[in-house]
Order: C-alpha cells, then structure tokens, then sequence
C-alpha cells in the first residue's frame, strides 16, 4: 500500500526557538502560502490545518493554501457540533470539487471542555461523541442521497433534506479521527476511515491495531492508520541525540498551547495513554519520550530521534505493522519541513515500497 506523509501547517511564525504548537496566533497569509509550498515541494501528501476555539477557520486556510501550492492535500480539522451536518456535508463535497478531490477531514470532538466552551459548546464529552456519530451518519446519508429524505435522530432532525453537490472523492474524502476513549472507538469503528494515534511502543502498538482492527470487523470495514510522530534527525546519531536535548532543555515548563499552560498533566485518553509510556525515556531504541513527560502528554510530542536512515528505518517498522499513514512534523516547523523533504521522506516511501515488493514475492 503506499505510504501517505502528512504534515502540519501553522498561520504564523513560531514565538520560540522549539515549537510545540503551531494553530495560535493570527494569521500571516504570507507565511501560510510559503510554509504551505514547503510542504508541496517536500513531498508531503497531506497537511493538516489544526483547530482550536481561537484559531483561524481551518477550511479557509486550507482553501488559500490550495489555491498556492499544486499537489499537497489538506487534512482538515473540524469539530461537530458547530456547523449543520447537512450543510457541512455540502461545504466539503464543495472543497473537494475546488481543489480537485485534495480533502482528507479529521474528525475532533474537543480537547477539554474549557477550551470547547470557548465556541459555546457546554456538552460533556461522552455526549460529545454520540453527538458526532449522529453527525457522521447524517453527512454520509447527505453525500449518497439522491432524493430528499427525513432523518431524526437525538441530535438533529431534518427533513426534505437533498444536496446539489456529491464529494469528487467517491464515495467521500478520508474521514480520520483520533481519541482512546470508548466513546471514540465506537464512533470510529463505525463511520470513520484512519485511526489517527500518537507514536507508542511497537509491541503496544500492534496491540491496538489488531483491538481496533477486531472493533472495526463487527461494523464490515476494514480501517486504516496514522502514527503521528516528531522526528529529531542530524547527519551523526550523536548529533540527532545532542539536538533532542537542546529541544528539550526549552521545553521544561512549557505547554505550548495558551489554553493548556494551566494543565498539570494529560486532559483526556490519549495524552493519559502516551504519559504511560513516559516514565521510560526511551523504547525500542529510538523513541523518545521526555518531552511529553515535560509537557504533560498534550499532544503530538513522542519522538525518534537518529540519523535519516535510522528514523526513516524505525518509521518503517510501524509500517509493517499495518500503519499506512505518517504525521511528521518538527519544533523547528519550516525548517524541519524543508530537512524532512530532503533527508527522510525520500526514505521513507522508498522504504514502503520496498517492504510492499518483499511481501507481494511472498
């Protein structure tokens, strides 16, 4: 299967030396455009646009940054809840047709309710999530419909319902979503298409897979899945460990996020998952996890830390687990997107194809 790379845009420069966090403050259309062709010229297929209560529209970032660059995806975070599930339906299948099917959508029911209230959602998240599993239901119904129809379900109602418009991408973009909560696995297994994780363990990571591979089956699908990582990479292993280091150093007493600065440690399952596995600085030689201890495990900050080949190499065995997609990014964005196009993306896809020719002489 090919191997997808997915990065990350951020709206405006970094405010430190070692970036956590790049979907706060404002927006530099300027640097959108540049840090967006980056990606297009690093070989990237997807480019996630972040979401929080505060940060710029992230299906209009995407759409500007589409319009400047030639062949890079977006994957595009959107919470439930805020927008009609009928109307959104027609928003992407829209956004699929203008860019010519370069969609992917990740689905996100909120970080902390903090932060959710802050676009006036008081929901508890459990309600959260079945509230986006109706959702779901409705935009798929939305999308495949050709006359209009009537749906009630607890969270929303319509009727007469019909769409113009069908997503370009048959029989819809990509719909990834993350979390480790039941509620997310149950709304995932069913209506979703990539289990987006964090970078853990091999041995746990198989593990998981195969629990959500079994979950999905019940449902007739057959999922995909995204590692998300950060890699610290220099021409000598040594150098790569004294870089990780220097990162590190910045990080102590830093969340990254406005909104999360107050937290003490992990505000949902996924942070509580990956802060697990942080007690232990390193596994499976080259995943390095002190940085999400320092920073309380709220977001995307396990590592791999070595020479391209080396981490072109640890990513590589996440792929022969069955994890097709990859999100890189770095603490230094523009950067680290520009070194991971020349030095490890290159790598990587070679690497995938090379496993994929091994398993077809099989």
């Amino acid at each position: 299967m090919p191997v997808r790379i997915v990065g990350m845009i951020g709206v405006t420069p970094p405010s430190s030396d070692a970036a956590l966090h790049v979907i706060e403050g404002g927006l530099s259309t300027n640097y959108l455009t540049q840090y967006a062709r980056a990606h297009d010229e690093a070989g990237f297929d997807l480019a996630l646009v972040g979401y929080s209560s505060s940060s710029a529209e992230g299906f209009l970032v995407a759409l500007h940054a589409a319009n400047h660059t030639k062949q890079l995806g977006y994957l595009v975070a959107h919470r439930p809840g805020f927008v009609a599930p009928t109307l959104m339906a027609r928003k992407i299948a829209t956004f699929d047709h203008l860019t010519n099917g370069r969609l992917a959508v990740h689905i996100i029911t909120g970080k902390t309710d903090d932060e959710q209230q802050g676009d006036g959602d008081f929901s508890p998240k459990t309600e959260r999530y079945e509230r986006a599993a109706e959702y779901l239901e409705l935009m798929k119904l939305t999308w495949a419909s050709e006359k209009p129809f009537d749906f009630s379900g607890r969270f929303y109602r319509v009727k007469g319902a019909s769409s113009d418009v069908r997503p370009l991408q048959q029989p819809h973009p990509l719909l990834f979503f993350g979390g480790a909560s039941d509620g997310a696995l149950t709304m995932g297994a069913r209506l979703c298409d990539v289990y987006a994780i964090y970078a853990e363990p091999l041995k746990s990571t198989r593990e998981r897979i195969a629990g959500f591979r079994a979950q999905a089956a019940a449902f007739g699908r057959v999922p995909g899945f995204n590692v998300s990582l950060r890699p610290i990479i220099a021409e000598r292993e040594g150098d790569a460990w004294d870089k990780a280091h220097r990162i590190l150093a910045q990080m102590t007493g830093k969340k990254g996020w406005s909104r999360q600065e107050g937290a003490a440690g992990p505000v949902d399952n996924a942070g509580k998952r990956l802060m697990s596995f942080a007690d232990q600085d390193i596994h499976d030689e080259r995943l390095w996890m002190p940085i999400a201890r320092v920073t309380g495990a709220l977001g995307n900050t396990s590592c791999l830390v070595g020479t391209p080949e080396q981490v072109a190499e640890s990513i590589l065995k996440y792929y022969g687990l069955g994890v097709g997609s990859f999100l890189i990014r770095g603490f230094d964005p523009f950067n680290d997107t520009v070194e991971f196009g020349r030095d490890l993306i290159p790598r990587i896809k070679a690497g995938a194809i090379e496993i994929d020719r091994r398993r077809a002489a099989e």
